[in-house]
């Protein structure tokens, strides 16, 4: 199997009331541990890799383990590019073998939002790849994009449908009272809001910032509409915690396999949990 789009697999989500979790990645080790957990789990999956993510590791070399990882185990697995500001930097993501992509011009203006999406859109549209985009501000800190608590806007569940509409996109993120990065506070998402934009709107929805939100919350939104739901920071913490315990009791050690081995079974345990949460078990 190869690295496919997350159209179908959102619309089966929708279709059947559960969500496919996307989990951000860092490196080989991290893809290593999210595949093995989907693989166990029988669950399709979204590798969701940031800007960052990608000058980091390399976009050849994200495209090469993706394909790797989508042979070898054999489930429907969709590489996606997560938070992209930047038109051409989404392009060459495309002709690099990506098939879903995420254009963020939440930050725009409303009407600029829609013309940067539209210009998107029919540049996908032409290499079979989905799009996402975001309306309304998810706060707190992705990558070098970071949103305070008063610049945080909630998504208008008429706008919403006006958007959907106008730039054709195939899943829509929208803002409910989440945020990216470590909650000071139990976050409350406005469910009322998801059921009204839910109803309106007819493709798939995203859930971002759901590391930290109780497990009864995102369930309860997957129930009322989510289709996707991305996790970040839960991966990173207990990932870089594990790593820190191994050297407190092995100070002497320096092989990498050693302390990243460990690192990778505590971040497989928490991509299991996730995708119970998530309902994606034995989907694949």
């Amino acid at each position: 199997m190869d690295i496919i789009s997350t159209k179908e697999m959102l619309l089966d989500a929708k279709k059947n009331k559960y969500a496919v979790p996307a989990f951000n990645i860092h490196n080989l080790e991290t893809f290593q541990a999210v595949l093995d957990g989907a693989w166990e789990m029988k669950s399709p999956v979204i590798i969701a890799t940031t800007p960052g993510t990608i000058d980091y590791a390399g976009l050849d070399y994200l495209v090469a383990i993706a394909k790797t990882g989508a042979k070898r185990y054999n489930i429907p697995l969709a590489l996606h590019l997560d938070h992209c500001g930047s038109i051409d930097f989404l392009q060459e993501c495309i002709m690099a073998g990506y098939k879903s992509v995420m254009i963020d011009a939440s930050l725009e203006g409303y009407d600029d939002n829609i013309k940067i999406t539209q210009r998107v859109v029919n540049f996908a549209r032409e290499y079979n790849v989905s799009v996402e985009a975001e309306l309304g501000r998810v706060g707190g800190v992705e990558d070098d994009r970071k949103i305070s608590e008063r610049d945080v806007l909630l998504t208008d569940p008429d706008v919403a449908l006006e958007f959907v509409k106008i730039t054709g996109v195939d899943s829509l993120a929208i803002a409910i009272g989440t945020a990216h990065g470590v909650y000071k506070d139990e976050p409350k998402l406005d469910f009322e809001r998801l059921d009204i934009i839910n109803n309106l709107v007819d493709v798939p929805l995203v859930l971002h910032g759901a590391s930290g939100v109780p497990d009864e919350s995102v369930k309860k939104a997957v129930k009322k509409g989510i289709c996707k739901v991305n996790i970040a920071t839960e991966l990173k913490i207990p990932f870089g915690n594990a790593i820190r315990r191994f050297f407190d009791e092995n100070p002497e050690d320096n092989d990498p396999r050693h302390y990243l081995t460990p690192a990778k079974n505590v971040l497989k345990e928490v991509v299991v949990k996730k995708i119970q949460v998530c309902g994606s078990a034995n989907r694949a």
